[in-house]
């Protein structure tokens, strides 16, 4: 079985309908190592440049922290799509994603 075949099947068995949790991304932990890309199933997750509104929130430390990853965090264009299965929690090496209840 392959990795991508075990996270289709660990997904499968989640039973949340798409929409109702969503990931969250705590930008002050994400190093953009894009793990959460890698196994998400729905595709929810994209690693890109910081937007400068998220960026300026920031504290020193972690605009240093950042700068040293190259600038990159996980963001969630499709987070209506997540299931809840939580995958992207379990591989994020800085525990930077949380599933949360949708607005």
């Amino acid at each position: 079985m392959t990795k991508n075949t075990a996270n289709i099947a660990n997904a499968a068995a989640c039973k949340q309908a798409p929409g109702v949790i969503v990931p969250i991304v705590n930008f002050k932990r994400c190093e953009g190592k894009a793990d959460c890309v890698v196994v998400c199933p729905e595709n929810v997750f994209e690693i890109r440049r910081i937007d400068a509104e998220d960026y300026q929130e920031l504290g020193f430390f972690n605009k240093f922290k950042l700068r040293v990853h190259g600038m990159q965090v996980a963001y969630t264009p499709n987070a209506d799509a997540c299931m809840a299965c939580g995958l992207c929690v379990k591989a994020c090496p800085e525990k930077a994603i949380t599933l949360a209840r949708a607005a």
